[in-house]
């Protein structure tokens, strides 16, 4: 099929590494996705190179002014990780594509444990039949949260989540709002702002045990880029895209709603199930292990390549800054970052025991065996103090 926009032919064929998909992804259901202050703590430079690069027009390729960059930083970044995976049992990760108008999704995307949108999509009484109201946590791009006040308003408790980079007049409007705001952990920067539906998927997926995705373009027949709630434009390759979502759902990562499958009756017995996908799991690791010669095992931590541990008396503090607003000094803008450990889902609780305490951070986009590892003091251990 003929592109115009990057004026090529796209393959109608699409060739991927199965055993390195089913462990890249298996591998953000354990994974932190909301950067922390304990991230930059323990990554080698990590206030110094990595801090900078998340700061816009911060007039210094590093932090040499540790105390400027936690000043630009200081109002999104929390402790530690105020999203735990396997939090929430059923997540909707609703994309922007004018397909949504072709069904009526809303009631049953508003029945998710948990809500995921991206950018500026509206979310009222106009579309409500298509895309639900329910309003939980929003990725957006640079561009869009210039304009983080409209698209939050009509909720005080929707995360704005920012994918890139953050700047000072976004502090500016953070400090008048009662909602949580942070910055995504994982993106490679230089990529600029393609892909946020892939990354609101990686999103959900690190707190969320069933991930169903709608407003994705995946039906065949698609030659453009269109909105829900707009005018059709140019814009993401949708060919290979809708390959690789497939994959994806085919592998047992996302459930795909869409025109052409709202008619079926699915009892998602095709899906693999958590057992299958265990198995596959184990068996890609098996077989990555083989090709590079590894023999020690390591378990859920083959991949931790930094390690560092937190300091109890510090994973305390949460975000903000002494110049908020009283709008957002008495919100409940923290509420996810003193969660009592106690009021979490079981599922989550469980799943933080079997890591044994462990954050694991993305240190560069998708790479695998690059994480930053952080060790907390357990629940447990810390009533033995």
């Amino acid at each position: 099929m003929y592109n115009a926009q990057f004026k090529i032919y796209e393959p109608l064929e699409y060739h991927y590494d199965v055993c390195e998909a089913i462990l890249l992804w298996e591998q953000y259901r354990n994974m932190t996705t909301v950067l922390t202050r304990e991230y930059l703590d323990v990554r080698p430079d990590g206030w110094l190179d990595y801090a900078a690069k998340r700061i816009a027009q911060l007039g210094a390729d590093k932090c040499y002014n540790h105390s400027l960059c936690e000043e630009h930083l200081n109002l999104i970044l929390p402790s530690k990780p105020p999203f735990h995976p396997r939090q929430f049992k059923t997540c909707a990760v609703v994309g922007n594509s004018g397909d949504l108008l072709k069904t009526e999704f809303g009631q049953e995307i508003d029945e998710h444990d948990a809500v995921f949108r991206d950018n500026e999509a509206p979310v009222n009484k106009k579309y409500a039949k298509y895309v639900g109201l329910k309003r939980d946590f929003r990725l957006v791009v640079r561009g869009a949260a210039r304009n983080m006040a409209a698209i939050l308003n009509g909720s005080n408790d929707e995360v704005l989540i920012i994918k890139s980079v953050t700047h000072k007049d976004f502090n500016a409007m953070i400090k008048e709002l009662p909602n949580p705001v942070y910055l995504f952990q994982g993106i490679v920067l230089r990529r600029g702002a393609k892909g946020t539906g892939m990354k609101s998927i990686e999103l959900a997926l690190s707190m969320c045990d069933i991930v169903d995705i709608y407003g994705f373009t995946v039906d065949p027949g698609y030659t453009e880029w269109t909105r829900y709630f707009s005018t059709p434009r140019k814009g993401h390759n949708p060919l290979q895209g809708r390959a690789y979502y497939q994959l994806l759902e085919c592998l047992g990562v996302i459930r795909i709603h869409s025109p052409m499958r709202s008619e079926r009756k699915q009892d998602w017995s095709d899906v693999p199930s958590k057992e299958d996908i265990k198995n596959a799991h184990s068996a890609a690791l098996r077989v990555k292990k083989a090709s590079s010669g590894e023999i020690n095992d390591s378990g859920p931590y083959v991949s931790c390549k930094v390690w560092g541990t937190v300091d109890p008396d510090s994973s305390e503090q949460i975000s903000g800054s002494p110049d908020m607003s009283d709008t957002r000094k008495h919100s409940n803008y923290s509420k996810w970052e003193v969660v009592p450990f106690e009021s979490l889902r079981r599922e989550a609780r469980e799943h933080y025991f079997q890591l044994g305490g462990v954050s694991m951070y993305k240190m560069d986009g998708n790479k695998l065996d690059d994480l930053v590892c952080v060790r907390h003091v357990l629940p447990s251990e810390k009533l033995s103090r």
